[in-house]
Parts: structure tokens; C-alpha cells; sequence
């Protein structure tokens, strides 16, 4: 159901800029000395800095119309990355790597249990000796997630080369059963009111269950932090920072 977010990757890159993002993987990749592989790694943004501090980095991703961005944002950078068209559940490298990471909450997209734990084992099957498994999600809101279906939110405002200044507002509904937050994103710009909306899916894992997930696939959760700066995770955290090796 979101596929339609990463067909123009233009609108991502406004949407989604690399900020603290960058620079927090960019420091992983550089402690880990590389190869570094990056899943569901969209348009580019963080596998390039690796790229040009001269670590040898890999991304996978499913969608071709973002992995043609990033090739060229690689390119222009006359940077080398090293880019596969597959599926973060199922991929086989035959190698293994000293960090794998996924961001922004890339692994949010995968809503089954069965389908989160298909993505861990393929990471544990790749993680070199000692290596690390690095992501982040965000620490879902029970006041947020209670917010009455049909109710539109403020998400954020972007410049658009093309329409301008550009409103994002989104209104969906959350599914307890599933765990799966359902969403529509609409896009206003002047005299252009919803001129362009997109459907918008994501799996909530809370913080006591994403341990024994990780569990469950031969993984173990070493440090969990609640910013970019190390500061420790705590129940107002806005985000779950996990760093993760085989158990």
C-alpha cells in the first residue's frame, strides 16, 4: 500500500532529506571499516557519504525507479556504491558484512510478524563475526494512534521545484489487531487543493515485543537509545535507535 511513495523519487527526497540520518549511519559505517550494506537504501542519500569516506557499501532496495536515483546520485558524486534490486526479506549476497543497517523507518513497511522475522534471519545470515545490526523505528504513540479515523493532521510543508510551497496532511486510522497504522497523505499547493495524494502503511513495534522479535531470529538487542546522540530510550522517546549482533 505504499508503493506509491517510492515511484517518484524527487518527492521523496523533499518529503524524506538525509539530515541527522547521514551523519549518524555515516559514523557507523566508518567505525565498522566496511563492507557496509544499507536495506531498503531508497534514493541514496545515506549510502553516499559512506561511499565517499571510501567504505565499500551496498544497498538493496525493491523499487528499480529508486535505485535509478540513487545510481545517479552516485554517479554525479563520482562516488562507487555498489546497488541490487531485491527483497530485504528473501536476499541472498553471499558475503557477509561488519554493519547492516535500515532506516528511517524503512522496516516499518513490512506488516507481517512472519515477514519481520524473514528480514532479521537474512540479516543474521550476512552479519560478519561480531558485526552489527543497526535501525531505527519510531516509538509508537498510543495518543497518537488513538486520534478518531476520518480526523486530518498537519504533517509537514515542502518547496516543490514545481507547485510551489506544498502542505502535507494525512488522515488514517490505526488497526490493533494488525499493528498496522493506515494512512492517506494529501498534497495542496495555491489554488491546487489535493492535487495529488498517496496511500501510506506502517507496522507499529512497540518496545517490549521488538526484543523478542529479534530474539526469535537469532538476534539480540545490545543498546537501544532514544536520539541520535545516545541519549538513553525512555517511554517519550520519539524514536527506538537499535543496535543489534547475533545472539
Amino acid at each position: 500500500m505504499s508503493e506509491q511513495f517510492y515511484s517518484d523519487p524527487r518527492l521523496y527526497d523533499l518529503l524524506f532529506p538525509p539530515g541527522e540520518y547521514a551523519r549518524f549511519y555515516a559514523e557507523e559505517a566508518r567505525r565498522a571499516g566496511g563492507p557496509v550494506l544499507e536495506l531498503a537504501c531508497g534514493t541514496g542519500q545515506l549510502l553516499l557519504p559512506i561511499a565517499q569516506a571510501g567504505v565499500r557499501c551496498v544497498g538493496i532496495d525493491l523499487s528499480p525507479e529508486m535505485l535509478g536515483a540513487a545510481a545517479e546520485r552516485v554517479r554525479q558524486a563520482s562516488a562507487s556504491a555498489e546497488l541490487v534490486e531485491g527483497d530485504i526479506r528473501s536476499f541472498d549476497l553471499g558475503e557477509s558484512f561488519p554493519l547492516i543497517f535500515i532506516a528511517r523507518n524503512s522496516l516499518l513497511h513490512l506488516h507481517a510478524t512472519d515477514d519481520l522475522l524473514a528480514c532479521f534471519r537474512a540479516v543474521r545470515r550476512h552479519l560478519a563475526p561480531g558485526g552489527a545490526f543497526v535501525f531505527d523505528v519510531f516509538n509508537p504513540s498510543v495518543r497518537l494512534l488513538a486520534r478518531p479515523a476520518g480526523t486530518r493532521f498537519a504533517v509537514m510543508e515542502i518547496e516543490h521545484p514545481d507547485y510551489g510551497r506544498v502542505s502535507v496532511e494525512a488522515e488514517g486510522e490505526y488497526d490493533a489487531a494488525t499493528q498496522v497504522k493506515r494512512e492517506t497523505w494529501y498534497f495542496s499547493a495555491p489554488g491546487r487543493p489535493d492535487f495529488w495524494t498517496a496511500p501510506l502503511a506502517v507496522r507499529c513495534i512497540f518496545p517490549r515485543e521488538l526484543p523478542l522479535l529479534l530474539v526469535a531470529a537469532g538476534l539480540r538487542l545490545e543498546a537501544r537509545y532514544g536520539d541520535f546522540a545516545g541519549g538513553p530510550f525512555h517511554g517519550g522517546s520519539a524514536r527506538q535507535l537499535c543496535v543489534c549482533r547475533a545472539a
